[in-house]
């Protein structure tokens, strides 16, 4: 069998897949516990690495859950494996290798998606992993990092692989215009308000920042929803009424009770803005699904107009 890769990438700069291809064959030069496990997708990406280091570059085929099984035995065996393919087929299909293999031997990995929640929307539902975030919330310990724009992905991947915890890098062709986000998991703060805190996760943050134009709102952005930075967001919200809004790229509301522990001490409004739980059968464009999932401009300053003035909306 042959899967496609038809996600088509944006070549007028480097995407975050080209941006993780490059720094994970630099990896594999300068750590010889790295290995790079894929399942046919970016295997063209790989193969200059793969000729160097043929034993630490395996393609399995289209078969996912083996490699999540391959990752798990060589992170089993010393090393540090990265797994790399599109998001419903790395997290959602071989999610049970994921409990079995990595977390119920006491062991962990670096799991790279590419495809997020809907980038190619034209290959239908099947290409589509807005829960994947969720998923691993039911895992303890794993770090998530959601970049927004290509140059955040090598200091991110280094992170990863450099932690004896699990890592899940989600990849995706939507992106902010500059990079943002400290070298740390701290939110950074990229305008102050008194009305709200609104975090925007990864590549969100463009969207956002045109969406509150104006508004008496503080805007803190974070590439690594986990840990999501309680401290800060504690901080950042006494100072905003603690008013929250939450705007992350993947299913809404994912994020809703590391807020309600971080806040639980005090009385608190938030409001979640995601992907919604409607299924989109008319795929078109990542484009069309982000205005009709409310996270385009438009959407998401209607959203939050209405939470803060609800008598005007």
């Amino acid at each position: 069998m042959f899967r496609s890769d038809p996600l088509t990438d944006d070549h007028q700069q480097p995407t975050m897949r080209d941006a993780f291809a490059a720094h994970a064959a630099d990896l594999l030069d300068a750590d010889p516990r790295t290995a790079v496990v894929l399942a046919d997708i970016s295997a063209d990406r790989f193969r200059a690495a793969a000729a160097i280091h043929p034993h630490r570059v395996i393609n399995v085929g289209i078969r996912e859950q083996l490699m999540i099984g391959v990752a798990g035995g060589l992170a089993l065996a010393g090393m540090r494996p990265i797994a790399h393919t599109y998001a419903p087929f790395l997290v959602e299909r071989a999610f049970e290798q994921v409990k079995l293999d990595f977390e119920h031997q006491g062991t962990s990995g670096v799991l790279v998606s590419v495809g997020a929640s809907y980038d190619w929307a034209e290959g239908s539902f099947t290409h589509f992993s807005p829960r994947d975030v969720a998923l691993f919330d039911t895992l303890p310990g794993w770090r998530v990092f959601v970049p927004g724009h290509a140059a955040e992905v090598p200091a991110l991947l280094d992170r990863a692989v450099d932690s004896d915890q699990g890592a899940y890098l989600r990849l995706s062709l939507r992106h902010n215009a500059v990079p943002h986000g400290d070298a740390d998991d701290t939110l950074t703060v990229l305008r102050s308000g008194t009305r709200a805190t609104v975090v925007a996760v990864g590549p969100v943050l463009d969207n956002v920042l045109a969406a509150t134009a104006g508004v008496d709102v503080t805007i803190a952005y974070t590439n690594t929803p986990r840990p999501l930075d309680s401290t800060g967001l504690r901080h950042l919200a006494a100072l905003t009424g603690d008013t929250v809004v939450m705007v992350e790229p993947y299913l809404e509301g994912t994020s809703d009770w590391l807020i309600t522990r971080a806040l639980a001490d005090r009385p608190h409004r938030l409001l979640s803005i995601g992907v919604g739980r409607d299924e989109l059968r008319r795929y078109g464009t990542a484009a069309q699904h982000e205005r009709l999932h409310g996270l385009d401009p438009d959407g998401i300053a209607a959203r939050i107009r209405r939470f803060l003035d609800p008598a005007d909306a």
